[in-house]
Parts: structure tokens; C-alpha cells; sequence
């Protein structure tokens, strides 16, 4: 640096400034050398770039994803594929190949590389260890993947080119609705717009839609199935009856609740599965924090619950009323509705205590009043009786004391050590 050469001058007897050594030195270095590159020219389907392209954040609800663009760029005709996504993920990388080849019509033989992890897991010199998942689609498609050397971009400078186009082209200043309108005006504008063009140094000047049509009956053909490219995981749900994925929540049936299952996630699609069966199916959400339930799944839960209220009931009814039993079971047998019986009892126990609802119960069954209706006339009737008030019930909005219930205990024991006292107390 001219500092350091400044400070051996000067040990030296130099006697002038610094900056006149920084401008001498400036004269003299030699700059930085301007590397040369070969022309690479393509043979027709020998060779495509891919890439991926961050195009900052997207807002979708209170969520914030990253906006990301994979572009594929067939080198001989400059034809482009490009698709917005929401991730980078290693299934969205592998479907954006799906629906790239499919729109060419075919694979090129090689397909071109930088070291982004969906594709090179490893890399040591030269010996690479690819993504498995990359190979499977390589294998299925029957194209050759091909890394570019480290910080090589200009390796894959076709693709690098596409994607500055595309950014000052058609992003810049771009309106959009929803990640569906963006894909669909990309679309658009690539078939209007990028494939319009005249092909890059091409000296018949042909624009890329007819070296498109050139090019596909050379490209390799397409297998008969898609490519599989849908994320499987294993997973289970908690206490409730929901598994969570990507940050949102999504239903199963309840009875499927801390067991183990397999997620299906395609682009629009959750598909949860029991083994081979399907048990639960929904519509993808990109959203954060979201609760995405079947209707069916909450009704089922609720029906069990009531159910499940509904025998406590009972079981509080018979351990406070030995006389409940009689009166459920003819109720039953007329066909009337249990369950409400039983809901209209409980409260009657807990307005007028046990004693006075069992004695009730009794009156009602000999006067062959088999209701709730029944038995409550019959405590009013008793109250009045007695010229005792009307009980005053007491509603609780904490659920911690609402929905707690005590079992009332017999008495006896306390009367009879009080008349023993009194007896006592007498001699």
C-alpha cells in the first residue's frame, strides 16, 4: 500500500508528504488485469441454466414470505421459463423443473448449475455429491446436472442475463394482486415480450419463439408421468386435534390425536395420511399462524364431547339421587330425550341441593311424572310448603368455578355428635 511504502521512504531520509507518494504510486502499479472469456456456443437442447432470483418479501396477511423467481433459460434458442414462488425450497426447485420442461415440450441433455444447496450437497475440489432428490429428477428425465466451478457466475451468464432482464423489464414498477396474477402476467409477458426478441448474436435474426420451435423436436421427451414432487414428512399432533406445518395449524379427526401420520404437501394441497389412507385433506396456506379446520372434524369432536357431558351428568346424578336411576330409565323408555332430562335435573341439584331433588324425584315417580318438568313442579311444591324463599342460584363466569362440581357428603355423623354434646351437656 502507498502508507506502508510512505512510512520505508521516509526511514529512508524522504522528506516530502504522503500525498505525493500516493500519487506517484497510483502512476506506476500496474491495475487489475481484465480476465478474457471463450464464447460458449450451444448446440441445439444441449444445454439450459437455472437459477434462482430473490425479489425481496410479500405480505400475505400478517405474514411476510420471501418473493423468490426460478428462471430456466434453454441456451441455443435463449427460450425462458420463470415462475414466482414462495420459497426456495427443494420441492418448489424440483416442481418449477416439472412445469419447465413440460412447457418446452422437453428436456435439454445437460442442465447447467451454481452451488445452491438444492443441487450440490457437497462439493471438495472436484468431487461433488449431489442432492439426492436432484439426481431422482435427473433420472426421471433422463438430463445430465452439471455445476459450475466455484464463483463462476459467468459460467451460467444466459441465465444471469434473464433474470436482469427480468427484474428491469417486467418487475420494476409491477402491480399485482396475488402470487397467482403475478405468475399469470409473467406468463403473458414472457410469450409477448421475452420470446419476441431476436435471439442474442443470432445472425439470421429469428426471434426466440421460432428457435423455440426449433428446438423442441430435438429436445428430449417427456416420461409419461410428472415427476413426483410433493414434501413427505412423518408427523403428530398434540392433545389437540391439529398438526402443524410451514407455521400453520391443520385439523385431523380427533380420534387421530397424538399418533403417528405422514404429511402430503403439494403447492395448493395438505393431504394427511394413516398409513395408505387418507384422513384429512386441505387447501394450502401461505399465511402464518392460520387454523385451518374440516367442519366435520370440529363437529365430530363436539358431538363426542357432549356425548361424554352427558354420561358425567348421569354418573353425578346417580352418585347424589339414589332415586335417578328409575327415573332416567323410564324416561328412556318412553323415548323422550335423555340428554335433556338429564341437563334439567343437574341444575334443579344445583338450585335446590340433593336431598331436596332425590325427595322430588320419589314424588314424581309415584305420581307417574316422569320428566325433569315433573320433578322441578314437585320442588316448587315443597318450597311453598315449607314457606322457605325461592333458592337463589349463583352464576359464575370464571369456568375454573363453573365448571366445578363438588359431591355433597351426608350429614348424619355431624347431627349425631351434636346431640351427644347436648346430652352431656344435660347430666
Amino acid at each position: 500500500r502507498a502508507t506502508r511504502i510512505f512510512e520505508m521512504v521516509r526511514a529512508r531520509g524522504y522528506a516530502g508528504g504522503v500525498v505525493v507518494v500516493r500519487r506517484y504510486v497510483r502512476s506506476v502499479r500496474p491495475g487489475p488485469r481484465a480476465e478474457a472469456y471463450l464464447r460458449m456456443n450451444t448446440l441445439p437442447a444441449e444445454q439450459g441454466q437455472v437459477d434462482w432470483a430473490s425479489f425481496g418479501k410479500y405480505q400475505l396477511g400478517p405474514a411476510t414470505r420471501p418473493l423468490s423467481c426460478f428462471v430456466m433459460v434453454l441456451g441455443w434458442s435463449r427460450a425462458v421459463y420463470a415462475r414466482f414462488t414462495l420459497d426456495q425450497s427443494g420441492e418448489s426447485f424440483l416442481r418449477c423443473h416439472a412445469l419447465a420442461f413440460e412447457y418446452f415440450g422437453g428436456a435439454p441433455r445437460a442442465l447447467l448449475y451454481d452451488n445452491l444447496k438444492s443441487a450440490v450437497l457437497d462439493r471438495v475440489g472436484e468431487h461433488i455429491r449431489f442432492n439426492p432428490r436432484l439426481l431422482e429428477l435427473a433420472g426421471h428425465y433422463h438430463f445430465a446436472p452439471r455445476p459450475c466451478a466455484p464463483y463462476r457466475g459467468n459460467e451460467k451468464g444466459k441465465v444471469e442475463r434473464t433474470i436482469q432482464y427480468l427484474r428491469h423489464s417486467f418487475f420494476a414498477a409491477r402491480r399485482f394482486r396475488s402470487l397467482d396474477d403475478l405468475n399469470a402476467q409473467l406468463a403473458m409477458w414472457i410469450e409477448e415480450v421475452a420470446h419476441a426478441r431476436v435471439v442474442p448474436g443470432d445472425p439470421e435474426q429469428r426471434s426466440v419463439r421460432a428457435a423455440l420451435d426449433e428446438e423442441r423436436p430435438v429436445l428430449l421427451p417427456l416420461p409419461a408421468h410428472r415427476f413426483e414432487t410433493d414434501y413427505l414428512m412423518p408427523i403428530a399432533s398434540g392433545k389437540q386435534p391439529y398438526v402443524r406445518f410451514d407455521g400453520n395449524d391443520y385439523s385431523i379427526p380427533h380420534e387421530l390425536v397424538k399418533k403417528p401420520l405422514t404429511i402430503v404437501a403439494s403447492e395448493t394441497e395438505i393431504r394427511l395420511l394413516d398409513g395408505q389412507r387418507e384422513v384429512a385433506r386441505h387447501a394450502r396456506s401461505y399465511e402464518r399462524h392460520r387454523v385451518v379446520e374440516d367442519p366435520a372434524h370440529i363437529e365430530a369432536l363436539g358431538a363426542q364431547k357432549r356425548a361424554a357431558r352427558e354420561l358425567r351428568g348421569r354418573d353425578r346424578l346417580r352418585a347424589t339421587c339414589a332415586s335417578a336411576d328409575a327415573l332416567l330409565a323410564e324416561i328412556a323408555r318412553r323415548g323422550h330425550p335423555v340428554g335433556h332430562h338429564t341437563t334439567r335435573l343437574l341444575s334443579l341439584l344445583d338450585r335446590y341441593g340433593a336431598a331436596d331433588v332425590d325427595a322430588a324425584i320419589l314424588v314424581a315417580i309415584e305420581r307417574g311424572a316422569f320428566s325433569a318438568e315433573g320433578v322441578a313442579h314437585v320442588c316448587d311444591q315443597r318450597r311453598r310448603a315449607q314457606n322457605a324463599p325461592p333458592p337463589l342460584l349463583i352464576e359464575h363466569h370464571d369456568p375454573r368455578v363453573r365448571d366445578l362440581r363438588v359431591t355433597p357428603h351426608r350429614l348424619d355423623g355431624y347431627d349425631a355428635l351434636s346431640s351427644r354434646n347436648d346430652k352431656e351437656d344435660a347430666k
